[in-house]
């Protein structure tokens, strides 16, 4: 009987893993790995709900997609992503030897610098360097503009193309959670100490959180910033009205929307179109965005930014949640149905002599030590 007992108790446990086996086999491999998809079924008749989201353990733990239902309409894409199909197309046959092409879709994780980095282009004009506290780090120098003035610089981190291990998909209430050992060491030759990320990424009605904790695994200290860069979908496709929020007071300058270089000024925003903070936001209207906002306004414990599209009855937070994020990053192209909200440790170039005494967001982990960041996202109807 008793034998009996704990064969009955271990049934939804059991049930579980078979579905979680299940799906493991039927999913497609990105980046050498098979995409693991967390799902719910919508509940409320009401109010909307998130109902799942896609990752790609091959590449970063990058999120893929993620869906919401809104009553009445179905599920919505959150995300400005391709189908499963053409992100693998993207990032398995496409994409160059520094997966540049994964921070083009979905949402993808930066680690341990998002943005860009200028630094002394070396002689094989792939690398650069730069210093930090009395020692060199070579990046790859990953990305240039298309004027004839654009510098070579290094862009949006280290693990673009990074394999997972560890994967582990379990319930939780109300829904389902994904964790993800990414053994970040160097990052490739290019970085100081040893780092291990742990990515978590969790799926309920209310919410879709994710989580990475960066432990300095190593002997000597290193800097670290954290940020992802998702594309936020505009589901009405008139991009001109879509209205957002950002609760900043200022933003950095930049020297043009080619090499997006920050100056080094601390610009206010009142008065200017990058004066988003009024409640309920601003109409993006023809407006092309690129740029840093920073002196950000916390409340109940997080920034959040609202990205709101009336036509389509459609809204989402983004919160940023840990104490370390110093800044927000908008890319909005007037032509594009999308609106990238990153939410980071760091202002641009945070290593550059433009910056002079400020604190540029880069955190000093030393042995042992841990930052994590965490990014919330809700969904609603304005």
């Amino acid at each position: 009987m008793k034998l009996l007992v704990h064969a009955l108790a271990l049934l939804p446990f059991l049930a579980v893993s078979l579905v979680l086996t299940s799906q493991a086999q039927d999913a497609p491999e990105i980046g050498g790995l098979k995409v693991v998809t967390l799902s719910r079924t919508a509940a409320s008749t009401t109010r909307p709900e998130f109902t799942g989201v896609t990752l790609a353990p091959g590449r970063g733990m990058e999120v893929l997609q993620i869906t919401a239902n809104f009553p009445g309409k179905g599920n919505v894409d959150v995300l400005a992503s391709p189908s499963l199909a053409e992100s693998k197309k993207v990032l398995d046959q496409d994409d160059d030897a520094n997966g540049n092409l994964g921070y083009g879709q979905g949402a993808a994780f930066l680690v341990p610098y998002p943005n860009r980095i200028r630094g002394k282009l070396l002689a094989d004009g792939t690398t650069l360097t730069i210093e930090w506290q009395g020692h060199n780090i070579t990046l790859p120098a990953n990305n240039i503009g298309k004027l004839p003035t654009a510098e070579r610089h290094a862009m949006h981190g280290l693990i673009l193309k990074a394999k997972t291990e560890n994967i582990s998909v379990r319930k939780v209430p109300g829904g389902e959670q994904v964790t993800g050992t990414i053994r970040g060491g160097n990052f490739g030759g290019h970085w100081l100490s040893k780092t291990d990320l742990i990515v978590t990424v969790t799926l309920t009605a209310d919410a879709v959180d994710a989580s990475i904790v960066a432990k300095n695994v190593g002997g000597e200290s290193e800097p670290m910033a954290i940020a992802w860069h998702p594309y936020f979908n505009l589901p009405s496709g008139d991009r001109t009205q879509v209205k957002v929020e950002i609760p900043a007071s200022t933003m950095a300058e930049v020297d043009g929307y080619d090499n997006v270089f920050p100056t080094g000024k601390v610009l206010p925003v009142e008065g200017t179109k990058f004066d988003l903070r009024v409640a309920g936001g601003t109409a993006l209207a023809d407006n092309f965005y690129d740029d840093n906002w920073n002196h950000l306004a916390w409340k109940d414990g997080a920034v959040t930014v609202r990205v709101i599209d009336p036509a389509a009855h459609y809204g989402v937070t983004i919160e940023g949640l840990s104490p370390e994020i110093k800044a927000i990053q908008m890319y909005a192209p007037p032509t594009k149905q999308f609106v990238a909200i990153e939410h980071q440790y760091n202002f641009g170039d945070p290593f550059g002599k433009e910056w002079g005494k400020t604190d540029t967001g880069m955190v000093t982990l030393k042995p042992g030590e841990s930052t994590r960041w965490h990014v919330r996202l809700k969904v609603f109807v304005p």
